[in-house]
Formats: C-alpha cells, structure tokens, sequence
C-alpha cells in the first residue's frame, strides 16, 4: 500500500483527497518508482483545484514532477537503487503522477538524477526550474550574451521567474524583474535582480512597437505581457516563452519578428528531448545556486499540499513548494 492524493470526479466536482492505495493500482509503466519528494507547479494548482480541464483520465493521482529510486525495472536503463528525476510527460494528466509514495512510469520518461542534487533539492526545483533553465539556455542558443543589455523576467516570484532571476544573474546577465507583487522586490533583488518593475507596465494593450529595451526576455505570462515583451525587444533579441500565467492569447503584431529581427522560442517543457533535459538538469546542479534556491522553497506534507494548491492559485505563494510525500 501506498499513500497519494487522489482527484476524483463526480457529476458536479472534483474532489481531493489523500487516499491508501495499493500497489497493483498503479499504471502500466515499465519502471516502479519508490518517491522522496514531489512539487506543486501551476499545473498541479489547476489541476487540484479543477480550475482548468488538466486532468484528462479519472481518478488521477495528480503531480507532474517527481524524484526518487528505482524500486523495480523492466527498462535496460534502469536498476533497482537508481537515482531518477521526472517532469512532464502527461504525468499527473494522463498518467498517474507523483504526489504519492510510489509511481509507475515509463523508463523513456526518467532522467538521472545529478550526484550534485538531492532528491529534495531537484524537487525544490521541479518542473518550474527545469523550464526556466530551458529558457536560459534558449537565450544562449540563440546569441544573448551579457554585452547585449537587460534580460526582462516576468511572474518573476513565480516559480519559473524566481529561478530564472538565479540562473541569469548567476551568469552575470544583468536582470530585470516584473512582478504584481512590488513587497516582494527585496527578495527578488536578493536573487539577482537588478530592477524589479511593476507588472502593469507590461499587462494591459500596447503598441505593435514600444522603445527597444530588452536583449532577451523570459516570460511564463504570456497575452498582453508576452505581446509588449516582444514589442519593446531589442533588435536581435530573443524572447522566451515559456507560460500562460495571464492567458493563452497572444495579441500581438508581426512588427517585432520583420522590422527588429526578434525570435520568439517556444520553450516546451512537457515532451523535451531526453538530450535537453539532461543537459538542463546537469545545468541546474552545476550552476544553480542552492542559497538562493534555499530562500525560495518551502515545504508541506503530502495532506498540506491541498490547500497549498488553493494558495498557489490565489497568488499567495512565491517561489517554490517541496512536497514530502513521507510526511
């Protein structure tokens, strides 16, 4: 037996709970992982919450990350006593997921976990840190240096954007912060920003072209954001999507992309290459300072997660939530 919220649907809601499983309820997949820890992302928060049609098959043990060991093995990559990491994939929409003691998964899906990060502290990462190592790493592929100018970060005490703001700063780009939360520009300055600026700027309709500002931009926000993101972009930049925190619509021109030169980069998370994450993973373990990483997470139980959930959709949480599913 194993514990896991579990989501179940009814004719008029969707309810969460933490429920005693037993083993042979667990999908088909060729790998048996014993969890440590798993995360709440945005994704979790709709899915637990049932604000967005996340959940795709019923019931479903929600979680689209997490870590731990190899339990048993099908899979020639994998042993019993293996290290492993998990983000995406459908997991937590399709497939069980990994707020639970135990998963079971395809071994195609796993990563190894880096001998420079624990369990907890690839968790303290999760889904939302891995995303925006793709972003920086997309800045890069693409030509941002540091010489460039400033690199705009949006949702910046979000999960991604905290870490974003890491990574960049890090690295010695010079970082500038957008946020809706202004009480929390000494934190984001303590990760590295140099300017933290007020999301209202950014949010509401704007001009095909704004004044040329930013070499490269991360943006987990997306609509009007993403949209003036890219019109106040430099020419050659590069702009990161990589979220749909303010919405999916994209209203936005064409004069950016044929008058400046700038690329827009979907940065997609979900169905990586195995070659990308773990380039991004060992990325995240060699250059992702864990002090900073420290002041961003905080952690629950696996019955806390709940109402953490409600909290992260109702923009009280900042940064990152590790969830101990032992607890």
């Amino acid at each position: 037996m194993f514990n896991a919220i579990l989501l179940e649907k009814s004719e008029t809601a969707v309810n969460a709970r933490v429920a005693s499983l037993a083993d042979d309820a667990l999908p088909a997949g060729d790998v048996t992982v014993r969890i440590a820890y798993s995360t709440l992302n945005y994704k979790d928060g709709l899915a637990i919450t049932n604000r967005a049609p996340v959940v795709r098959k019923w019931p479903m043990v929600p979680g689209i990350d997490f870590a731990g060991t190899v339990e048993a093995s099908a899979h020639a990559d994998w042993k019993p006593g293996d290290a492993v990491v998990l983000n995406g994939w459908g997991v937590g929409e399709t497939h069980w997921g990994g707020l639970a003691q135990k998963a079971r998964v395809s071994g195609d899906w796993l990563v190894a976990l880096p001998e420079k990060l624990s369990a907890r502290d690839a968790m303290a990462i999760g889904t939302a840190g891995y995303t925006a190592m793709l972003s920086a790493v997309a800045l890069e592929r693409h030509g941002v240096d540091k010489s460039k100018g400033e690199i705009l970060v949006t949702g910046a005490s979000g999960g991604v954007g905290s870490i974003a703001i890491a990574i960049l700063s890090g690295w010695g780009y010079t970082v500038v912060a957008s946020t809706g939360k202004l009480d929390e520009t000494d934190y984001l300055k303590s990760l590295g920003a140099s300017e933290v600026i007020d999301r209202a700027t950014l949010s509401s309709p704007g001009k095909p072209l704004g004044k040329e500002r930013w070499a490269g931009v991360i943006d987990s926000v997306g609509s009007h954001t993403l949209a003036n993101a890219c019109a106040t972009t430099k020419y050659g930049g590069v702009v990161a999507a990589c979220g749909l925190a303010q919405g999916m619509d994209f209203p936005a021109s064409v004069a950016p992309f044929i008058l400046r030169g700038v690329t827009l980069a979907g940065i997609d998370s979900v169905y990586a290459p195995k070659a990308r994450r773990t380039e991004a993973w060992k990325k995240l373990a060699s250059d992702l300072d864990r002090t900073k990483l420290a002041s961003i997470t905080r952690d629950v139980g696996l019955a806390e997660a709940i109402a953490a959930a409600g909290d992260l959709m109702a923009g009280k949480v900042r940064g990152r939530v590790v969830v101990d599913v032992n607890h």
